[in-house]
């Protein structure tokens, strides 16, 4: 049992020695070319309401899931609170910034499973009459030792991005 304590505690000391040397930034940019006017992808993105419909997170634990909205949504000061189970976990999110037409900023914060927090932007940008280009970025700060996910997050985030951004394209152009 001693042997096996001490190789516990080698593998975590060793864990923690590599997340002091690691990186505590994430970011993560995905972007894909929506067939519809910017204004029409823009006017959908702003309300976080609409983000339901195509956000592969929020469709965690749709059914016993718990939902706030605190404000006006599509305005900045607009905060999205939600609770469910396990897959859910708890948390808001705020509309920080909003440049008309282009960018909307948010920030995510979790509370469960863990207190971190992060920001989601979406820009976009018209290409021709009736294309727009959509970029969603996820950027944050992880403390010591929880940087330790950064490579893990940063390998995960963009299949569930991607997803996300697939599905709100079959929307925007029905």
């Amino acid at each position: 049992i001693l042997t096996l304590l001490l190789v516990v505690a080698g593998i975590i000391a060793l864990l923690l020695i590599i997340a002091l040397f690691m990186k505590r930034e994430h970011y993560v940019n995905r972007e894909i070319i929506i067939n519809a006017p910017c204004q029409k992808v823009f006017d959908f993105l702003k309300l976080l309401k609409n983000q339901d419909q195509f956000n592969k997170w929020a469709t965690a634990d749709k059914e016993n899931r718990k939902e706030e909205f605190k404000g006006t949504d599509g305005t900045v000061g607009l905060i999205y609170a939600w609770s469910g189970d396990k897959s859910a976990g708890a948390g808001e999110k705020e509309i920080k910034n909003i440049v008309e037409g282009k960018r909307i900023e948010t920030e995510i914060r979790f509370v469960r499973p863990m207190r971190i927090s992060a920001n989601v932007i979406f820009e976009t940008e018209s290409l021709s009459e009736n294309q727009t280009r959509v970029n969603l970025i996820n950027t944050g700060t992880l403390k010591y030792p929880l940087n330790i996910m950064i490579p893990m997050a940063e390998n995960k985030f963009p299949k569930d991005m991607d997803a996300s951004l697939v599905t709100l394209k079959g929307i925007l152009e029905k």
